[in-house]
């Protein structure tokens, strides 16, 4: 029944990627891709390459025009992925942030929603400076993100629909194969449980004059069970669940870990979700809490998180 089953998934994300336009850069992001793990293989120690994980961040949209207008979209602002993203560059790992555009940014958090406005100020000789209320804030930003960037810790990836996400994180898994174990996925990113196919999609905008809209959404097929049996099938994968209903959330955690494998899934509710989130592995359920109203619950969570990782790199090696 599970050969089945996994059979099923492989051809429905097969159609899905088929039928998808197709992403633009993709020999450039694959050369990226290519040069960066390269670099991480290469620098093997004791536990094998150097540990790298893909942290995910931001939601995907749905278009409704192939010249897209008109798009579905949620809520996600990208700030636990950028957060997360910079706990995982303190504790050492390299980082390939596949985020959102114009979502949330590592290293960015203390700035203002319009940074580029509010951070700085015309002099009287009519040159630019850094507002002084926000000169540290900047400071931080600006060396904490060129360190990880130039010393090739991070590597940041943007996407914005449904198919481009999906197209790249295929690259990125496929390319995160040859660290084995080291790999790491934190699938933080909220992705589209429905979509428009692109080959019935309307190809120019959508107009209001023909009245009521009826469109019938596609379900996107669920390519956690393909990653973790054939794209990366070694590394260590950690996904979320999100609910606004407390007594459904820790039985949807439960599921998605049994059904897609795995290895933690971190279960948070709407409402509470910055303040604790539940880590759900086949062995325990452990509430995450952030210490003060001053630190981060990401700050706890990537420690365990990383815990977790170096005992399955140890098992594996066995």
């Amino acid at each position: 029944m599970d050969a089945i089953n996994n059979n099923d998934a492989v051809d429905e994300v097969n159609s899905f990627f088929e039928s998808a336009p197709l992403l633009k850069d993709a020999n450039s992001i694959n050369a990226k891709l290519t040069q960066f793990i390269n670099q991480k293989s290469s620098l093997s120690g004791s536990e094998g390459p150097k540990r790298v994980v893909c942290v995910t961040s931001g939601g995907t949209t749905v278009p409704l025009e192939q010249r897209c207008v008109r798009y579905i979209d949620n809520f996600s602002s990208g700030h636990r992925g950028a957060t997360s993203c910079e706990y995982f560059l303190k504790s050492g790992y390299s980082v390939i942030f596949l985020y959102r555009r114009g979502t949330c940014q590592p290293y960015c958090r203390s700035l203002p929603d319009d940074p580029l406005l509010e951070c700085f100020e015309l002099t009287d000789d009519s040159c630019i400076k850094v507002h002084e209320s926000h000169s540290e804030a900047v400071k931080k930003a600006i060396s904490g993100h060129h360190a990880a960037v130039s010393g090739g810790f991070l590597l940041k990836l943007p996407f914005t629909t449904i198919f481009e996400y999906l197209q790249m994180l295929r690259l990125i898994a496929t390319s995160m194969k040859t660290l084995g174990p080291s790999a790491m996925f934190y699938l933080a990113a909220a992705v589209s449980d429905f979509y428009v196919p692109w080959e019935s999609m309307a190809v120019h905008k959508i107009q209001s004059a023909s009245g009521p809209l009826d469109m019938r959404l596609a379900q996107v097929p669920k390519m956690l069970s393909v990653l973790r049996n054939q794209w990366a099938p070694s590394a260590f994968c950690v996904s979320f669940k999100l609910e606004t209903d407390t007594e459904i959330l820790l039985e949807k955690a439960g599921n998605a870990l049994k059904r897609y494998k795995m290895h933690a899934v971190v279960a948070n509710e709407l409402s509470t979700r910055k303040e604790v989130v539940i880590l759900v592995t086949n062995s325990e359920k452990v509430s995450v809490y952030r210490e003060n109203d001053h630190s981060d619950v990401e700050s706890p969570l990537i420690k365990l998180l990383i815990e977790k990782h170096t005992s399955y790199i140890a098992v594996i090696k066995e």
